[in-house]
């Protein structure tokens, strides 16, 4: 075995390390117990939310009372305020409650939420781990981007039953199995890293039924590597209440992507 595949085995094994710490943080994906769009409850009472809640046209209006026991910025909080969205990760949110948990403002295609993380949720407390495929270094081939004259978006469906725009900035081209492939992905506007949606034969199977790829920022001629062994669970793979995009057209593989992160273990074959 060559010291390459030995360094590239090690990466992984520490990359996976490295997801299954995040995934169940405190504040990871699992401890996701709801999304709440204000849209629904036009009478601003939000079940088992404390607090009075109502979209305007710059954020969101929060009426507490001291019966609440909410907390803004870290200090008790009572009376009214307006809320933009929370922009950092969910620990950072400026609004908590009881137990730790943290209140999460979100905003969608001009639709507010309010999202509740809890260190204390059952999905936190019952996970047993990622199953995910020990690397393969056939699964990592040189791939090509080739960006789009001017940015897309297209309508897909999301883990909720909604459709919302999924914004595209060109193709990720790729060899595998003596044919070439390619997915449509996303480009990030800070960095210029890709971010793919993606299905495959495996999925709803023996993988979740589709799954994230994140290969990185394009050296100045659009190559880069395309390491399947690095493919993601979406956060909808961890809990319910997540709005995850499907793959848009043209994004499924023909072919059995048996690496990368696969399911939840101890998932049930109906439940991947």
């Amino acid at each position: 075995m060559s010291d390459d595949a030995d360094e590239a085995r090690a990466e992984w094994r520490a990359w996976h390390e490295r997801r299954v710490a995040a995934v169940s943080a405190p504040y990871g994906p699992l401890a996701l117990t709801g999304t709440h769009w204000l849209a629904d409850y036009p009478e601003g009472r939000i079940p088992a939310v404390p607090g009075h809640w109502r979209p305007t046209g710059d954020g969101v209006e929060l009426t507490a009372a001291p019966e609440d026991s909410l907390r803004l910025d870290g200090e008790p909080f009572t009376g009214g305020t307006v809320l933009s969205a929370d922009g950092g990760p969910p620990e950072r949110a400026r609004l908590s409650a009881d137990g730790g948990v943290r209140l999460v403002v979100i905003r969608r295609e001009g639709e507010w939420a309010v999202r509740v993380f809890d260190p204390g949720s059952e999905a936190r407390r019952t996970f047993a781990g990622i199953e995910a495929t020990a690397y393969d270094p056939a699964f990592a081939v040189p791939g090509r981007f080739r960006p789009y004259d001017r940015d897309r978006t297209v309508q897909v469906e999301n883990a909720d039953g909604r459709a919302r725009g999924l914004g595209l900035g060109g193709e990720l081209a790729f060899a595998l199995g003596g044919a070439e492939h390619t997915l449509q992905v996303a480009v990030d506007e800070g960095d210029g890293g890709l971010w793919a949606v993606f299905g495959d034969a495996t999925g709803g199977r023996s993988s979740y039924r589709f799954r994230f790829l994140r290969p990185g920022t394009p050296a100045a001629h659009g190559t880069l590597t395309v390491d399947l062994n690095r493919a993601l669970l979406p956060p909808c793979a961890f809990a319910d209440h997540f709005i995850c995009p499907f793959p848009p057209p043209g994004n499924t593989l023909p072919f059995e992507v048996a690496a990368g992160e696969r399911r939840l273990k101890a998932a049930l074959a109906t439940g991947i």
